[in-house]
């Protein structure tokens, strides 16, 4: 692949929109260098889009299921086609190493081929036919959705909002983050050209054009990927015009170490390791902190710390050998190690882990060494915060009471995991305050696009995926036919 920087434009009503000024986006593993330039588009573009979008949807929300579908599939195939190339160019604008960009690539193509071969069933009218008449229950489109994506998992959280919300017959404007801009461009670029004019729009900019795409009162549905406070912000936008949402927020997932987990495991520990690492531990759905009962804790610290030196390879992204990349952004490398320091300043000790095997790459980039955290406190930032960072706490617990109040004592309440005998492990599961709960594996590893994925607390509003994902793209409108509509009780 060039390493000639990418310039990307916004896409408005099918048309592509260039702007005087633009932000470049470095290569996190070597920030001196340009992966390619964003526009900067400005709120009068974003109300262009969403106008654009408007007009479209009148008549895209009358096309038949089976063309959207079949447009849906033609973009899916293209972008297969793509892979390759995209995936190189996510890992020179995000950081992560290659083999997760393929992968990301992988999920989102599942995700899109799952909601195409199941919308026409799902989204399909509900005809209830009695003794005392008949109920029909349509799924209509809701209108022009706004989505605003992270920089974390820029495809896949973007394809997440665009497949069902195409499918049900809506139209879309895409915010992407100014984090990770280019290749989620390229994949919208695709999707776009198998669609009418204005029913799928790209849009880039500042905290001006996200006001737009959340209060704009054509915009009828917004599905947001990010931060809880973003959240909070976005939620009063869309006040005044109560719009529908689909928030889905941060996490500071806990995986709980039951007693009777086989600590010699090997495959076991390494999922666990990766459930912490993988993209640099920069996942919502990532395990944060772990909790080990006391019994074993010993063990399981030298048994996990033997794991992740063998998985953990630090390096370039486009190294082979490398499983763990650099940190995004120079402003999440900052935050993070302000959390370790923190740690270090209250008595914990930190463990480096792994093997850096780049040295020169990781002098000039955003790298950070991943490392483990002991003996912090239940309550000490590293532990209740969102690291979003490569590095985790581990804590020990007396007894299953005690972990599942560690777990739920926080604000979030995304994802969760639970590790040992599997029996055992649903009945604590059973008590986790999530949205899901994980049985011997966390993260994307557990992820299944076939169910529904969302928080509960602070961790979001909705769930995307599975049949949930499609239907939170619709409206019911029930159209009742009773056959005796006269009431006994009403007097004539």
């Amino acid at each position: 692949m060039s390493k000639e920087p990418v310039t990307i434009q916004a896409i408005i009503n099918n048309e592509k929109v260039t702007t005087e000024e633009k932000i470049s986006r470095e290569n996190p593993a070597n920030p001196k260098e340009i992966a390619g330039y964003a526009p900067v588009n400005t709120r009068e573009d974003a109300v262009r889009a969403i106008d654009a979008a408007s007009d479209a949807f009148s008549s895209w929300s009358k096309i038949p299921m089976e063309e959207r579908i079949e447009r849906m599939n033609r973009a899916i195939k293209k972008l297969k086609d793509a892979t390759p190339e995209l995936a190189k160019l996510l890992s020179r604008e995000h950081g992560k190493p290659l083999y997760d960009s393929e992968g990301e690539m992988g999920v989102s193509l599942m995700w899109m081929e799952h909601a195409a071969s199941t919308a026409k069933d799902v989204l399909k009218d509900d005809v209830q036919e009695r003794e005392d008449g008949k109920t029909i229950i349509r799924n209509t489109p809701i209108g022009v959705v706004s989505a605003i994506s992270p920089w974390n998992y820029p495809i896949s959280l973007s394809t997440i909002k665009i497949a069902p919300a195409l499918l049900a017959g809506n139209t879309i404007v895409i915010k992407p983050s100014p984090f990770a801009p280019l290749t989620v461009s390229k994949v919208v670029e695709i999707i776009a050209e198998e669609f009418p004019k204005g029913v799928v729009n790209l849009v880039h900019g500042e905290a001006d054009v996200g006001v737009e795409l959340t209060s704009n009162p054509k915009v009828a549905k917004i599905a947001f990927t990010g931060g809880t406070e973003t959240a909070k912000k976005i939620m009063k936008s869309a006040a005044d015009t109560i719009k529908n949402m689909t928030l889905e927020l941060g996490g500071n997932d806990a995986a709980i170490v039951l007693s009777d987990f086989d600590v010699n495991d090997e495959q076991a520990m390494r999922r666990l390791v990766i459930a912490n690492f993988l993209t640099t531990g920069q996942i919502c759905m990532i395990a944060k902190r772990i909790y080990v009962h006391r019994s074993i804790y010993d063990k399981f610290v030298e048994k996990y710390i033997e794991a992740a030196n063998k998985w953990i390879r630090v390096g370039d992204p486009f190294n082979k050998d490398v499983t763990v990349g650099p940190v995004n952004n120079a402003d999440q490398v900052k935050y993070v190690q302000g959390l370790i320091t923190d740690a270090k300043s209250r008595g914990s000790k930190v463990i480096p882990l792994g093997e850096i095997i780049d040295s020169d790459a990781f002098g000039t980039g955003y790298f950070m060494q991943p490392s483990l955290v002991l003996d912090a406190g239940y309550n000490d930032p590293i532990v209740e915060e969102e690291q979003f960072g490569p590095t985790v706490p581990i804590l020990p617990f007396d007894d299953d009471e005690h972990a599942v109040s560690l777990a739920n004592d926080s604000i979030y309440g995304l994802t969760s995991s639970v590790w040992g005998e599997e029996d055992h492990a649903i009945q604590v599961a059973s008590r986790i305050e999530a949205g899901t709960t994980m049985i011997n594996t966390a993260a994307v590893q557990g992820l299944d696009v076939r169910f529904p994925f969302g928080g509960v607390k602070q961790s979001g509003i909705g769930r995307e995926y599975g049949d949930e994902g499609l239907l939170s793209y619709v409206e019911a409108h029930v159209i009742n036919v009773p056959k005796d509509p006269d009431l006994p009780y009403i007097p004539e």
